[in-house]
Order: C-alpha cells, then structure tokens, then sequence
C-alpha cells in the first residue's frame, strides 16, 4: 500500500492543474474513502484513448481505496455540451443516450472494476428537480458571469447564435457534485468552468468544495492536434489487435514518453527506467513495443498482443525494418496528397512515373500493408512508415 505522499505523486501524474493541491493531499491524510467523479456524455457509441485519460485516472483513485462513481450524463447530454462548440450542438435522443450509455459501460469496465464502480445517471435527480427547481437553479449564476467562458464570449463576439438552454449545462454539471456529494471531480482542461461550476453551488449548499483535477487532451498520432475522430488521428479502444499495434508504432518516440504517463499503467519508477535505458544505448522502438503490448492486452488480452506483436514483425519481413527511420513532415492541400506526391516529396521514389510503377510492381507499402491503389490520397493528421522496396523507409506525418 503506497503512503500518503507516494499515492498524491501518482495522483498527480499527467495531471494539468489541480485546485486545489493541498486540499487534495488534505482529504488523502483524512485516511477516509473519497468521493471521485467524472461524468461522460453519451454522445457517440465508441471511446478511443484520448477518452480513456480520465478513466484511468479514475482507475488510480479505485485501487488507493476510493469510492469512483461513472457518471453517465444522460440529462445533461440531451442539452448538449457547449464546451469548445462554435455553434449551438444538436441535442441527443433519449434513445441514442440510452443506446450508446451502454456501449460506454462495455467498454469502461475493461479499465475500472465493475464491482467496485458506482454508475450513476445524472437524470436520476434532474428529472426530480422540476421546473421550480430549474428555475432556482438558474437563479444561481448570473448572464455575465456565464459570458466568462471562452466558447460563450467568442460566439457572442463573432453574432453567433447562444440558445438559453446552453447556460444550464454547466450549472446541470455543477448540480450533479452537489447531488453526489463529490469530494473530487476529475475532467479536461476544456471543462474547467464547468469543474469549477461544482465548487460553487457545493458552498452554496454548505457542502465542502470538490477538489478538481484536470487532465491534459491527449495529442493524436499526428502529436499536434488533440486526439480525434473526425481527425482520423486516434486510436479506437475497439480497434483491432493489429491496427491497434500499428498505430502505437508509427507515433513519434518523443510522443511515446506522453501515451506511456497519461495511458500506461506502468508506474512512475518503471517509466524512468526505461527513460534510463534508452540513455544508455536501447532502441525506443523496443519500449514502444512494450507499450503497444499493454494496450492491446487491456482491451484485448494477452494472447492478441503477442499475435499482433507477431504479425508486425512479420509484415516488416523479420528485422528488414531498420531500427533508425527518417522522419519526415510533407504539407498537403486541401488536406489531402495523392500518394504518388507523396513518395516523391518525401524522396523515397525520384519521380510520380517511378511512384506508379513501384505500386504496381506491389513495393510500396504503409505500415507494412500493401498499396494496391496508386490513385490513393493521404489525409493530413496522419502519420505512418512508407516502404518503397526493400530498403527505402520513412516516417511521414501529413500536415
């Protein structure tokens, strides 16, 4: 069992700022389980790891002891959260929340442990507050002080449109720490009105504030821009056991010391370990191998890691991959390069004429799969090991 000081440096790590540090370190003397919450929308069936930083950190908390409750925002996700939105987000269904509410415990459950994991719904008690209660809800915060949030104060700068109901997100979100009674609430540094909302209606109810945690987005594989999907530049938790191998590999080793303090459940000593290895000599593909393998062991098992590991080595003919590939950045327009372009920008061919007929001779590949298609186009964001023959290599990210 790791002791008070120990247990807050694990606590801490990845974490982008907590308010307030000592209150935090505070609670953990007290010796007493804690309330931790972190609530999730509903608002798409499947998570990918940029989601997972906070349920890992959850994870964290659950085995020092505490009480972690998932809390699913059915309620608040048929308001729609505005954090971020240039525009008015459309409402979900009742059914989509329900639908893609049990998919997010599917899936959640392969990092926290259901029989330790309070699942809660925020509808539970916001279906019981009532319009009265809304109203007095409402109440609590003023117009200007709601026009403090950056995505609110540039919307109403640039004569877009704020819908009344977009207000109650965060005094909903607010509402909930107060319902639960929170002692912590974890969230992205995106949620930090919201996070912040929590601590105020809790002393306006007399309740101790929340600590609040807030944790880092987590960059894609380009390594710039945030993990998404609409970015093509994430990592699904559902993906399968090779793709998910593949894109672990084609991050940049400076991006990897990142996945391995906000993803890995390896512990601070062992990361410097390794850190110390590859200072004395070893190759960092090695240790991206290691971290590639505990991802897919999560959300696979064990077995489907070695098989992937397998099959990469396979794919890249047994050690013909060398151990030190270029990388390179090649610019697109209108965020996409025909791959004939791309060879040839990236000089692993001398011409787009030497490009076609490489593909069609079947010596081009990306990430150790064949191009068959030399009218292929390469979407920014994304980055991945080009092979032209047997010894040409190079790590391309598309911007």
């Amino acid at each position: 069992m790791l002791d008070v000081s120990q247990a807050f440096a694990e606590l801490k790590r990845g974490a982008e700022e907590i308010l307030l540090e000592e209150e935090l370190l505070e609670k953990l003397k007290t010796g007493k389980p804690l309330k931790i919450k972190a609530g999730f929308d509903p608002t798409a069936p499947d998570l990918h790891l940029g989601h997972t930083v906070l349920i890992n950190k959850l994870r964290q908390f659950q085995e020092l002891g505490h009480e972690v409750i998932f809390l699913i925002g059915d309620f608040t996700g048929m308001i729609g959260d505005p954090t971020g939105k240039n525009v008015t987000r459309k409402p979900l269904t009742e059914a989509d929340v329900l639908a893609n509410a049990e998919t997010y415990k599917e899936q959640v459950f392969k990092i926290l442990d259901p029989e330790k994991t309070r699942v809660e719904f925020n509808s539970t008690w916001m279906n019981t507050l009532g319009a009265a209660g809304m109203l007095k809800l409402a109440s609590r915060q003023t117009v200007a002080r709601m026009m403090e949030r950056d995505d609110f104060k540039k919307r109403y700068a640039n004569g877009q449109s704020i819908a009344i109901h977009e207000f109650m997100y965060p005094l909903v979100q607010g509402w909930d720490s107060v319902a639960l009674e929170a002692d912590v609430e974890l969230g992205g540094t995106d949620q930090k009105f919201n996070l912040l909302m929590g601590r105020e209606l809790q002393k306006s109810e007399s309740q101790r504030p929340q600590t609040v945690l807030m944790m880092p987005l987590l960059e894609g594989l380009d390594g710039v821009q945030k993990m998404s999907k609409s970015l093509n530049n994430y990592i699904g938790i559902t993906d399968s056991p090779t793709e998910m191998f593949g894109k672990v590999m084609s991050i940049s080793d400076d991006l990897m010391w990142r996945y391995y303090q906000l993803l890995s459940f390896k512990s601070l000593a062992v990361i410097e370990e390794y850190k110390q290895q590859i200072a004395n000599g070893a190759n960092p593909r090695d240790i991206k191998i290691a971290l590639a393998k505990e991802l897919i062991a999560r959300f696979h098992d064990e077995a489907a890691a070695e098989t992937a590991h397998q099959e990469f080595i396979n794919r890249f003919q047994k050690g013909a991959m060398p151990d030190d590939i270029p990388e390179k950045t090649i610019s697109a327009e209108n965020g996409q390069i025909a791959i004939a372009n791309l060879l040839k920008d990236a000089a692993l061919v001398a011409s787009t004429s030497e490009a076609m007929r490489m593909i069609k001779q079947g010596a081009v590949k990306i990430d150790g799969e064949k191009v068959a298609d030399n009218k292929l186009q390469v979407t920014t964001g994304t980055t991945a090991v080009y092979q032209v023959g047997k010894r040409k290599f190079a790590k391309i990210t598309i911007s």
